[in-house]
């Protein structure tokens, strides 16, 4: 064999857990620090640990946060864009249409569509809303994600 080309071998080599665990073995380094151990490892001690050395896990939940946090966003979103306090005046019918509403205490979209369960004869019937007001009405609604009440069938005998 060569001389001077094999490391140096220590039989009385330490092994440093970060546990706090030591012990003695023989190795090519005087000090050796690990991470995990057989008193620390969750295989050998049985406990649900997750061990990271490098972070995956944190980087996992943190991407697992931002995800539920993003759609909670979109659901709040989603919420307020149908919500029956928007007011008529972001619907963009016009300002005849808005004002016409408005005198006749019509000023959200939750009042709106309660006078369309009556039937559409109950927005008609306010003096200077007509059929092409209803109609930009109704069409604006379904746009933004509202349902609209159907009128239900009058049989009359």
């Amino acid at each position: 064999m060569k001389s001077e080309i094999h490391p140096v071998f220590f039989t009385d080599a330490q092994v440093i857990c970060a546990c706090g665990n030591t012990w003695t073995t023989g190795s090519t380094k005087k000090v050796i620090h690990t991470d995990v151990c057989s008193n620390c490892h969750p295989f050998y001690t049985g406990e649900q640990r997750i061990v990271d050395t490098e972070g995956q896990v944190d980087r996992f939940y943190k991407k697992l946060q931002a995800r539920q946090q993003y759609i909670s966003e979109v659901e709040a979103r989603e919420a307020a864009r149908i919500s029956p306090e928007r007011p008529i005046a972001e619907l963009d019918l016009g300002p005849r249409a808005t004002d016409t509403l408005a005198k006749a205490g019509v000023v959200n979209v939750g009042q709106a569509l309660e006078r369309l369960a009556l039937g559409e004869a109950s927005l008609l019937s306010i003096d200077g809303f007509g059929r092409k007001s209803l109609a930009d009405l109704k069409k604006r609604l379904r746009q933004l994600g509202y349902t609209i009440p159907e009128e239900g069938v009058q049989i009359t005998v």
